[in-house]
């Protein structure tokens, strides 16, 4: 286990410094007070330690051409910007700006141009993120925050 202070590889001690319990080597150690040997990893870190499934994340997307999409399935439908306006208890401003690609609407609007205009426009867009494992090459410790200071 890394020393919390200055990244030995040998923490020996929890030690009580400034109110923060650490683990820290016999040479850090002095910086506090000593409250007991080290006794393996920690619960939480022990948690850490291991790989987390990987969790599929769902979420919902505007399609790319949806200002497109829309501003076909008006005119097919027959109605002008501000009949269309209208219909969704919007000004006409808005719909222009959607109909031209400046403002996307969110979910809610899109949901209510899908049911009015009977076009798909929200599609369900999944990213899988694999959670690391920790790695004592990775562990950034007090130590290195202060020679981060000290040199910038």
């Amino acid at each position: 286990m890394k020393c919390d202070l200055c990244g030995n590889n040998e923490a020996v001690m929890v030690a009580d410094i400034e109110g923060a319990s650490l683990n820290v080597c016999s040479n850090c150690s002095r910086f506090g007070k000593p409250i007991r040997p080290v006794s393996g990893l920690p619960k939480a870190a022990k948690k850490q330690a291991r790989i987390e499934p990987a969790m599929p994340e769902v979420e919902e997307v505007i399609v790319a051409d949806y200002a497109e999409l829309i501003r076909n399935a008006r005119e097919r439908s027959g109605m002008n910007q501000e009949d269309f306006a209208k219909k969704l208890n919007e000004k006409v401003s808005v719909i222009h700006k959607i109909e031209t690609g400046s403002f996307e609407p969110d979910i809610a609007m899109a949901r209510k141009l899908e049911k009015i205009l009977g076009i798909k426009l929200v599609e369900k867009h999944e990213e899988v993120h694999q959670k690391q494992a920790h790695r004592d090459s990775n562990h950034f410790t007090i130590g290195d925050l202060i020679d981060i200071k000290k040199k910038g």
